[in-house]
């Protein structure tokens, strides 16, 4: 066990991959001498160099498309864009070409690369820096995509996912890049794809991911000082999607909530409440609550922007009134 920062975590996998694989090569804005728009490779050009630390210019497309075409012929590259605000501008390249390439082509050519971008609010950075759009991603086959909570998972799924023949979309919050906890580095939580219960509870499972991890564990101190006990459950990653870990939790509990930053309609919250109702219809005791952020575009005020988005508050609220 060591005690790290979600960020330290990441560059160390990043370090620690690019040692064994040679083909590992990391491009975008500030990557090398800078070292990252997060500081996430800061100081890694000094070990492997400009040739595999590549700074670009400022173009989204460009970066892409770079990393899907050094993907299809050999390489590994991780592609970083400064916030996942900017997929819009590669939506073509990321859907339409890395996701689609080894389908169209019978798998002879696949395109493994990773997407490292970060997310969600905690910055007061404004609707254009502040967007939780994973729900784009889970919703494009041939895409996968992992969200982890934890330092730890930072580490391993980061790791794993520089080992897969698909392209991984890998969201990091940019309010937990500071959180320092004690991580193990050289065992992961669980595999790839499956989820982790958090934390055990019998009276209403909450399942989740990313920072609003930390908001349930929050709330399920206090909740379990007014004699409720939540089960959280963080999914780790969104494809592949743990449902049998949720489906055990909830037919147990009979009470589900799916928590999200993301926005609530047609957002991830939107998709687990339709799993978790029909894959549990006969178990739940009341119907599966959605707790996401607001359908609104996200303000630069700090006191807006953290009321747009699901609080310890608001869980606690919630499922208090689920409950009795």
């Amino acid at each position: 066990m060591v005690e790290i920062t979600y960020r330290d975590a990441l560059r160390q996998a990043l370090h620690d991959a690019m040692v064994a694989d040679e083909n590992v090569v990391v491009i975008g804005e500030e990557v090398g001498v800078y070292g990252g728009a997060y500081g996430v490779t800061k100081d890694l050009i000094k070990q492997f160099g400009p040739e595999r630390l590549i700074d670009t210019p400022i173009s989204e497309p460009a970066i892409i498309g770079t990393a899907v075409g050094a993907a299809m012929t050999g390489l590994r590259p991780v592609a970083e864009l400064m916030y996942v605000d900017f997929l819009g501008m590669t939506m073509d390249q990321v859907g339409n070409q890395a996701a689609k390439i080894r389908y169209m082509f019978g798998g002879q050519i696949g395109v493994p690369m990773v997407l490292r971008t970060q997310g969600g609010t905690g910055r007061s950075a404004g609707a254009q820096h502040s967007q939780s759009l994973e729900a784009w991603i889970m919703h494009t086959p041939g895409l996968r995509l992992a969200m982890p909570a934890t330092a730890a998972d930072a580490y391993h799924l980061l790791r794993h996912s520089l080992t897969l023949p698909d392209p991984v979309v890998f969201i990091e919050h940019k309010s937990l890049y500071a959180r320092k906890e004690e991580a193990n580095l050289d065992f992961p939580d669980a595999p790839w794809g499956k989820a982790v219960v958090r934390r055990r509870g019998d009276n209403v499972t909450v399942v989740t991911y990313s920072r609003m991890v930390h908001v349930a564990l929050e709330a399920a101190k206090v909740l379990a000082g007014k004699g409720i006990e939540i089960e959280v459950i963080d999914l780790r990653t969104l494809n592949p999607l743990d449902m049998d870990t949720v489906i055990a939790s909830v037919n147990r509990t009979g009470r589900a909530v799916a928590l999200s930053e993301g926005a609530l309609t047609a957002g991830v919250a939107a998709e687990l409440g339709a799993r978790i109702s029909e894959e549990c219809f006969d178990f739940l005791e009341d119907p599966v609550l959605r707790l996401a952020g607001e359908d609104i575009p996200i303000s630069v005020s700090q006191a807006l922007e953290s009321s747009s988005i699901p609080t310890v508050d608001l869980v606690v609220e919630s499922i208090e009134k689920m409950v009795r």
